[in-house]
């Protein structure tokens, strides 16, 4: 059974919740002997998956574009590859995956956790806009040239980190590059989480025959990462999430997760027992989320981040856009 349309979108009481740290959700799961590749596993909630993973046995490969900060930031974590990459950078991606493949081994677990946001508007040398190109096509093209390896696990996950942030938009197939309307640089963002959802959505009915499967996720809003890096002061003014010195609101900062809280539902889905026989699901605070019908609502996933038509569409963009296809036969 797949999950277009939501068919599989519900709770499924996993015994964890919002305030589960990534310690409570690996306990008693061993990793001795599984290869994980982590992007973005040098900062934030990826550096947390990556020290988790690797505490529970596993080997982690962590692609970084400035190798010298991710060394710093990965000092003293045993079991750690570290490989240069950069997203942005097509020739980059498929350097780093050939070079992975040439080494033979199987890989049981892709997270592809890296991402940008509130970005202004930049374009790629291809002419795609960054958001799209950095948090959905560049893992639309690692995952497809990773295919082989997935494939010879003989029992992986690829977990995509998203966002509730997807609820920003729908994906526009008319205008994805913002060439014909008016940037916003939270629609974009918005828009390339939803192209993720489609993609988990999409890969896990056609992997699952090889003993692959797929997830999204939201982490929750997590305080004390670098997502916000590059985004103005007056933008989080008028969404009410600092004061006019900067300094976040009380209420704002009371609500935000932990960095092991937030990256306790990438490492639930990455490894938990209870979705050996559940893929192209969305999952939120340490479970699968609802599907939620009302745009208002905050939380849960949007019936249009899981539909059909547009997950076989994007499919075949992502293809024609990126120039790759995943060799499934």
């Amino acid at each position: 059974m797949n999950n277009y349309q939501g068919a599989l979108q519900k709770p499924i009481n996993s015994g964890f919740n919002a305030k589960s740290t990534t310690e409570e959700v690996i306990k008693g799961i061993d990793l001795v002997g599984k290869i994980a590749i982590v992007t973005g596993g040098n900062t934030g909630i990826g550096l947390e998956t990556v020290k988790t993973l690797s505490k529970a046995g596993a080997t982690v490969v962590v692609p970084a574009r400035d190798t010298e900060k991710a060394k710093r930031n990965l000092a003293g974590i045993p079991n750690i590859e570290l490989e240069e990459l950069d997203l942005a950078n097509t020739d980059s991606i498929d350097k780093f995956a050939e070079k992975f493949l040439e080494s033979g081994r199987p890989l049981h677990l892709l997270i592809n956790n890296a991402g940008i946001m509130w970005v202004p508007l930049r374009r790629d040398s291809r002419g795609f806009e960054s958001q799209l190109a950095v948090n959905y096509l560049a893992h639309f093209q690692l995952t497809a040239r990773l295919w082989p390896a997935l494939k010879q696990a003989n029992g992986a996950r690829v977990v995509n980190v998203s966002s509730g942030g997807h609820q920003f938009s729908d994906f526009n197939f008319e205008d994805p590059n913002f060439l014909n309307r008016e940037y916003e640089t939270l629609l974009g963002y918005g828009q390339s989480k939803t192209a993720v959802n489609l993609f988990s959505l999409e890969l896990d009915n056609r992997a699952k025959e090889f003993n692959v499967r797929s997830y999204a996720l939201c982490p929750g809003a997590v305080g004390e990462t670098e997502l916000s890096r590059e985004a103005p002061l007056d933008l989080f003014q008028k969404l009410g999430y600092v004061d006019s010195e900067g300094n976040l609101l009380p209420e704002v900062k009371a609500s935000l997760k932990t960095i092991p809280q937030g990256a306790a539902t990438t490492v639930w889905c990455a490894t938990s027992p209870l979705l050996n026989d559940l893929g192209g699901v969305y999952c939120e605070n340490v479970d699968v989320a609802e599907l939620s019908s009302d745009v208002k609502i905050i939380g849960g996933i949007k019936a249009y981040s899981l539909d059909e038509t547009h997950a076989k569409r994007l499919w075949k963009l992502s293809e024609e856009m990126t120039g790759i296809a995943f060799a499934f036969s």
